[in-house]
C-alpha cells in the first residue's frame, strides 16, 4: 500500500485522440467493420487483439475507461457497465450457480441486499448475511458450497469497516473469491492491494462525481474479466449491462479530478463529524476515534485521501430526521436525495430510501434506526460556515 498511489496510476495514463486530441476520441458506433471475414471469425472466437466486434462486448471508449480504473485499483484489467448493479449482479452470477452459497455482509446497499435475498434464490444461490466486522462469525458461516465472500469496504449506510486483509486470508484458506464493493472509498482504500480478488464500484457516485450519469465497473484479473465478456457464457455479455460510449468518455474526464475531490470531501466530512460529536449528536464517521474500527481503518487507507466523505447522525425519530432534512434543503445546505459524491451535500434517511429493501426487523437488528440520517458531504469551500448553518437548523428544531 505504501508504494501504491492510485492517483499517480491514473495520472500516468495518456491517451491521444484520433486527430491528436488530448482526450481520446469517442467511439460512437454500435458495430465495427472488418477487412476480412477471417478477422471477424477470429474476433468472435476471442483470438484477435485490437479488433472490435460489437459495443455490447467492448468499445474503444469503454476500454480506455477500463484501463484507467484497473490502474486505479491495481488490477490486471476491468469491465465497465451501465450501472453499479450492472457490475455487481453479473459478477456474482459469473461466480455462482445453482447450489452455491455466498457469505455477505449484513449491511450493504439495499439493491445488492435485495438481489441476494430475493433474486438469486430463483437460481438456487443462497446467501448468509453476517456481521462482517467479526471474522470468527464470517468463517463460521462458510459451508462446503460457499463460493464468495462479499462486502463493502465501508458499508452502506452504517459505515462499518470490513477488515479486507483478514477476510482475504479467510477467502484464501477456503478457496473462495473475495468481492469488495469500494464505492464509498475510492483512492482512500485499494482493496486489491489488501487481498481482494474482485473490486466493484458504482461509478455513479464519487468517481463520476457530478450526479449526471449511472455506471459501474468490475476490476479483476484478465481471466475473470474475459469470462464475464465471453460471447457464449459471460454474464456481462449475455445480460447486456453495457455502458454507452458517450457516458464512458464523460466519466473518464471526471476521473481526472477524483483525487482533488476526495481530499475535499474527506476534509469537510471530518470537520463536521468532529463538531457534531462535540455537540452531543450520535455521530458515526470512520475518522472519529469513537468509531469501533477507527484504528483498523487507519491501517487500510492511503492517508492523504482521508477517511471519506460519508457520515451519519441519529436525531431520534424519522419525523425529526425528515424535518431537519427539509429545513437544510430549504436553507440551500444540500439536497434531500439519495446517492453520494455530488459537489453539494446530499442527505437521506436510509431506512426509508436506500435501505428500504431490508425488512424493518432486520434494519433494527443491524442498528439502522429510524432517526438515522446519512450525509454525503459536499465540496463546500467554507465548511465552518456550513457547520454554523446546519447547527442553526438543529437548534431551531430542538435537536440541539
Amino acid at each position: 500500500m505504501k508504494d501504491f498511489n492510485p492517483a499517480d496510476k491514473i495520472q500516468d495514463l495518456q491517451y491521444f485522440g484520433e486527430f491528436g486530441g488530448v482526450n481520446p476520441s469517442i467511439s460512437d458506433s454500435s458495430t465495427y467493420t472488418f477487412l476480412s471475414a477471417k478477422t471477424m471469425f477470429d474476433t468472435f472466437e476471442g483470438n484477435m487483439e485490437g479488433c472490435y466486434l460489437y459495443s455490447r462486448h467492448s468499445s474503444p471508449s469503454n476500454l480506455y475507461l477500463d484501463q484507467a480504473l484497473a490502474a486505479m485499483e491495481g488490477t490486471e484489467t476491468a469491465n465497465v457497465s451501465a450501472s453499479g448493479m450492472g457490475a455487481i449482479t453479473p459478477t456474482l452470477l459469473q461466480l455462482c450457480g445453482a447450489g452455491d452459497h455466498i457469505v455477505s455482509s449484513r449491511t450493504i446497499y439495499g439493491g445488492t441486499y435485495a438481489f441476494l435475498k430475493n433474486f438469486t434464490p430463483r437460481f438456487g444461490i443462497e446467501t448468509s448475511f453476517v456481521d462482517i466486522t467479526k471474522l470468527d462469525i464470517v468463517e463460521a458461516a462458510i459451508t462446503p458450497n460457499t463460493k464468495v465472500l462479499y462486502c463493502e469496504t465501508v458499508s452502506n449506510p452504517l459505515l462499518e469497516v470490513a477488515d479486507i486483509a483478514g477476510l482475504a486470508k479467510i477467502a484464501k484458506k477456503h478457496n473462495l473469491k473475495l468481492v469488495v464493493d469500494n464505492t464509498f472509498s475510492p483512492l482512500s482504500v485499494s482493496p486489491a492491494k489488501l487481498g481482494a480478488d474482485i473490486v466493484i464500484h458504482s461509478l455513479t457516485k464519487y468517481i463520476n462525481g457530478s450526479s449526471d450519469t449511472v455506471g459501474g465497473v468490475t476490476c479483476a484479473s484478465k481471466d475473470f474479466i474475459n469470462s464475464l465478456k465471453n460471447v457464449n457464457s459471460g454474464a456481462s455479455m449475455l445480460l447486456g449491462p453495457t455502458m454507452d460510449s458517450l457516458r464512458s468518455a464523460s466519466v473518464m474526464k471526471n476521473l481526472r479530478t477524483l483525487h482533488i475531490r476526495i481530499k475535499q470531501h474527506s476534509h469537510n466530512a471530518h470537520v463536521l463529524a468532529d463538531k457534531f460529536e462535540k455537540d452531543g449528536l450520535k455521530t458515526v464517521y470512520p475518522g472519529l476515534k469513537s468509531h469501533p474500527s477507527h484504528e483498523l481503518y487507519k491501517t487500510m487507507i492511503n492517508p492523504e485521501y482521508g477517511f471519506g466523505g460519508m457520515l451519519t447522525i441519529d436525531v431520534g425519530t424519522l419525523a425529526k430526521a425528515n424535518e431537519l432534512m427539509e429545513l437544510m434543503q430549504a436553507r440551500n445546505l444540500g439536497y434531500l436525495a439519495v446517492s453520494l459524491g455530488f459537489y453539494k451535500t446530499l442527505f437521506s434517511a436510509p431506512g426509508t430510501s436506500t435501505s428500504s429493501e431490508i425488512p424493518l426487523e432486520e434494519q433494527h437488528e443491524m442498528g439502522l434506526t429510524d432517526g438515522l440520517i446519512r450525509f454525503s458531504i459536499g465540496l463546500d469551500n467554507d465548511i465552518e460556515r456550513t457547520y454554523e448553518m446546519m447547527k442553526a437548523c438543529m437548534v431551531e428544531l430542538g435537536i440541539l
